[in-house]
């Protein structure tokens, strides 16, 4: 059995968009410390461990209970085997150099992943829970604030949302992937 590894963090949440992030920023900030330090040791394991994530990432869309839409499984699926075969590229060559592919693609999903995720947050914080009385009738929104929907003013997706259901279905209860790196 390996022995835990050390973090130089840790994820702040439990949040499943929040430790998928960290995975992806921790992964690309593993394989840049190694390609800096020219060590080719860690620089293997880095490009290891980013293939075990994005395979974690790779199964997770192939579930029955998946909550995620065909087209966002397919654009994962797509940007999984790209991740795959420019890791594949680089276990081979160990050329330090070209890991700006591999490390723009796990800083930008993981900061969708963190807007969408502070987006959902904002946008359920302001709707009441099923089942709640409303007590107040609904006011309009004053100058600079956000309509229902959008994110609060000031703060903008880095990503446009995608509803993850159809707007009149049950909601999906899917579980939280648990990311051991």
């Amino acid at each position: 059995m390996k022995p835990t590894p050390t973090y130089a963090n840790k994820p702040t949440s439990d949040n499943p968009r929040d430790v998928e992030a960290w995975a992806l920023a921790e992964a690309a900030r593993r394989m840049i410390a190694a390609s800096h330090a020219k060590d080719e040791k860690a620089f293997r394991e880095a490009l290891q461990l980013n293939q075990r994530l994005w395979t974690i990432f790779q199964a997770a869309i192939t579930e029955e209970d998946c909550g995620h839409p065909p087209e966002v499984r397919t654009n994962i699926a797509a940007l999984s085997l790209l991740v795959d075969r420019e890791t594949t590229n680089r276990l081979i060559d160990l050329d330090f150099g070209k890991i700006d592919m591999l490390v723009n693609v796990n800083r930008n999903v993981a900061s969708g992943l963190t807007a969408q995720g502070e987006f959902i947050a904002a946008q359920q914080a302001t709707q009441p829970h099923p089942g709640t009385p409303q007590t107040a009738a609904p006011q309009a929104p004053t100058a600079g604030a956000s309509a229902p929907g959008q994110p609060p003013a000031g703060m903008r997706p880095a990503v446009p949302p995608r509803p993850m259901t159809a707007p009149d279905a049950a909601p999906v209860n899917r579980e939280s992937l648990r990311i051991s790196i």
